[in-house]
């Protein structure tokens, strides 16, 4: 099953950690956001693959539930 990693809020993309192919755990950071001059992290929700990344690091002007990353679940 496929899961997207959206956004949590509107901000910059400060780095991306993951790229397509990784294993990923549950909690691992996929990448962080600098919102307001912190450090948000987003992580996996499950343990799997990433399928897809479409954020890149330093990339500006992300909108809130913006789809960023993409896991097989159990793959």
């Amino acid at each position: 099953m496929a899961t997207e990693i959206r956004t949590l809020t509107a901000g910059n993309v400060w780095k991306v950690l993951v790229q397509p192919g990784d294993v990923v755990a549950e909690g691992d950071t996929l990448f962080i956001m600098e919102v307001m001059k912190m450090e948000v992290p987003h992580t996996a929700p499950a343990a799997g693959t990433v399928t897809a990344v479409h954020v890149a690091s330093d990339q500006e002007g992300l909108d809130a539930d913006a789809l960023a990353v993409e896991i097989e679940e159990g793959a």
